[in-house]
């Protein structure tokens, strides 16, 4: 039964639907995309890019298992009416919420790892590079969700691109806010609130609000 519930999670309605849905059906064929029957899909429209050679289950969404989670009952949620890249291969578990707005991009860089129950919401634009792991209970957005006005109704909180770097290791309970740049190479400490960018590569970053602990560090997973 286990072998079965496996294969049950992969080839399903919702993968067949993605790949033929979002990609030619000369890559569609060959199953990219891979999405877990527990997703909810709450919004399928917008487009879906591809930019690296296409082979079966180089994005998997929804999927893989973290002890500390019930996989059964931590749903996915795939919210998208905007624009959706990956540049390479893309693992995101289970219990991940991805939402990209109309006129929004999301952009995901080669050999992405999202552990479980983490949240990337795009408005305007969210960037991230390649090779970067992401623990749990982590959100990524862009926006503040609500205008804040001023004396003249001009809004005074837009929504701003977050770019994070390649190689960026990012700790559980970790939020991101918009305007951010994460710079190659930086870990960020679980439960920071990153409301400010960090150009210098190679740090450890932590505290609220966020500064650099250390500098000249590595990182291997």
């Amino acid at each position: 039964m286990g072998n079965l519930s496996k294969i049950l999670d992969v080839l399903n309605f919702k993968t067949l639907y993605f790949n033929f849905k979002y990609l030619p059906f000369r890559l569609a064929v060959r199953l990219p995309i891979l999405i877990s029957r527990h997703c909810r899909v709450r919004k399928a429209g917008g487009s879906v890019e591809i930019l690296a050679p296409v082979h079966f289950g180089m994005i998997r969404f929804g999927m893989d298992d973290v002890g500390i989670f019930d996989n059964r009952r931590s749903r996915s949620i795939w919210q998208v009416e905007g624009k959706l890249v990956f540049e390479g291969r893309a693992f995101i578990g289970h219990g991940c919420k991805i939402s990209v707005a109309k006129g929004g991009e999301l952009r995901l860089g080669d050999n992405l790892k999202i552990t479980a129950e983490s949240t990337i919401a795009a408005t305007n634009k969210i960037h991230i590079g390649a090779n970067c792991l992401l623990s749990w209970n982590i959100l990524i957005m862009d926006t503040d969700w609500h205008s804040i006005l001023d004396e003249n109704e001009n809004i005074i909180n837009p929504a701003l691109p977050v770019h994070i770097d390649d190689h960026v290791w990012i700790g559980c309970k970790v939020t991101i806010l918009k305007g951010v740049f994460i710079a190659s190479g930086c870990i960020v400490a679980a439960g920071t609130i990153v409301s400010k960018s960090v150009v210098d590569p190679n740090c450890i970053i932590g505290k609220n609000p966020n500064e650099i602990l250390k500098r000249d560090i590595q990182w291997r997973e």
